[in-house]
């Protein structure tokens, strides 16, 4: 893969008449891609001293500053080590129109990290990294992936001249010494790497960068090249279908007749919120973080649950999110961008009221997309949940069941009662006439998505008293199992 004897030198008059050229094509693409709302991911990887800095920095010259940002992954935070994987990454995604470039990216973060995981997790992280590109790209975003190396010896000339000038003599760090000492064992982690996450819509462009010009020259080319070919086919449907499977669930089974009496739901009900206030210390103590994920009817009882499940809570440990119809930013970025942004970090709870299964349920329903991004998406936050459950979160998922007719008897309390009805909208009563089509969107949503590791809670809810007490018992015991794992 690293072949230098392919390495391309260019003279300085060569380079400028190339290069002219190819920066006025590179704003020509940029507003191209910002008409198209294309939102686009260039990714800078390479060794030490590779030349990164200086091609990006070409890059930006011939780019509209107010189009384009830049993300450097370089030593994590301790906000993010306190987050999953991928989160600083689906933090800094462009958005339509945009053009993101990572100095450094994922693959960095599995390099630098390479001798603290076994062959499983390894595995596990080039799955993700594919898996998430091809996400990102079946959401319309285009990703070009570069690679720069040189030689050993270029890389330690390198490091020499940056030491003997002030100005930079602090960007060689014993880190970079201990790269070059190691630098065939390091070359062959990135090509073992590299060779694992190609797939065929997301090919690397190796770049010899012994001589940078000619480097910056590739670069733009195949950047170029890419950004034409991309643009020409972004009006085409790229995504496949996705079969669902046969259902396999059905809500008919729930038992609806399930209740709990006024004086037993008072004695437990405090028992659980103390419970629950014991078990917010320990996941805040080993850093669990937890995701509590809330779907159901209109008016099946979401908010009132909520209320009674944080109600003994201290409030700096947890965040309520209510998830309504997306607002102009969050419509510039793919659907799952908001829910990876409010992912909480270690030690604290993120309620979720109403979800990432919009896509699924009213999407689906109402044709806010098409039927090839709904069915593609069953897979998309499979993958999304198993990554947050392999990074170590507790993910609990309820839909809170009601029968047609108590949701009637509901909306009607409601509209009759005046502090209550502010929350009955013509909206509710227009889902009501698609009940069938819900119900439906429902059962395959459950069927596709109930996985071992994060599955379907199906709450029984004409009984609000039985909600509150069958949701809380769920979470405590999951907490408690969480809290024991770490334990061991």
């Amino acid at each position: 893969m690293f072949d230098f004897k392919s390495c391309l030198k260019i003279g300085k008059g060569e380079y400028k008449s190339i290069m002219e050229p190819l920066i006025i094509k590179m704003g020509e693409l940029q507003r191209a891609a910002r008409a198209k709302k294309i939102p686009v991911l260039i990714i800078l990887e390479g060794l030490d001293a590779s030349g990164k800095g200086a091609v990006m920095n070409e890059l930006l010259i011939s780019l509209d500053p107010r189009g384009y940002k830049v993300f450097s992954n370089n030593k994590d935070t301790e906000e993010e080590l306190l987050r999953p994987f991928f989160w600083k990454f689906w933090k800094n995604l462009p958005g339509e129109g945009e053009i993101a470039i990572f100095d450094r990216s994922w693959y960095f973060s599995v390099i630098k990290n390479i001798k603290d995981i076994d062959k499983k997790e390894y595995k596990r992280r080039c799955k993700e990294i594919v898996d998430t590109e091809e996400l990102l790209q079946n959401g319309k975003t285009m990703i070009i992936k570069f690679f720069l190396f040189i030689s050993k010896d270029e890389q330690k000339k390198r490091f020499k001249k940056l030491e003997k000038n002030p100005s930079t003599s602090w960007r060689v760090t014993k880190e970079d010494w201990d790269s070059n000492k190691n630098y065939d064992e390091i070359l062959e982690e990135y090509e073992e790497l590299l060779k694992n996450t190609e797939s065929e819509t997301g090919r690397w462009n190796i770049i010899c960068s012994e001589d940078i010009d000619s480097a910056k020259v590739q670069v733009f080319q195949k950047t170029v090249e890419f950004l034409e070919e991309s643009i020409k086919q972004s009006d085409k449907e790229s995504i496949e279908a996705i079969p669902i499977k046969e259902k396999s669930y059905s809500l008919d089974s729930v038992d609806l007749t399930k209740s709990a009496s006024r004086r037993e739901y008072k004695k437990k009900l405090k028992k659980y919120k103390e419970k629950l206030m014991e078990l917010e210390h320990e996941i805040y103590v080993k850093r669990i973080p937890v995701v509590l994920a809330y779907e159901g009817w209109d008016a099946a009882g979401k908010g009132g649950n909520i209320k009674r499940t944080v109600d003994r809570l201290d409030p700096r440990g947890y965040d309520v999110i209510p998830v309504s119809a997306p607002n102009d930013i969050e419509k510039r970025h793919h659907y799952l961008w908001r829910f990876w942004k409010d992912f909480p970090k270690g030690g604290h709870i993120t309620i979720f009221d109403r979800t990432w299964y919009g896509r699924v349920l009213v999407e689906r329903v109402e044709g806010f997309c098409k039927e090839k991004e709904w069915h593609r998406a069953y897979h998309e936050i499979n993958s999304m949940e198993a990554q947050w459950a392999d990074d170590g979160a507790v993910i609990l998922k309820f839909w809170i069941h009601i029968s047609k007719d108590e949701q009637l008897r509901r909306f009607r309390g409601r509209e009759k009662t005046s502090y209550k009805s502010w929350k009955i909208t013509e909206e509710d009563w227009r889902n009501r006439e698609k009940w069938e089509l819900y119900k439906e969107a429902v059962e395959d949503m459950i069927t596709m998505t109930s996985t071992e590791d994060v599955k379907w809670n199906v709450i029984p809810g004409n009984s609000k008293r039985y909600a509150r007490l069958k949701v809380m018992e769920i979470i405590i015991e999951d907490l408690e199992k969480a809290v024991k794992k770490k334990e061991k």
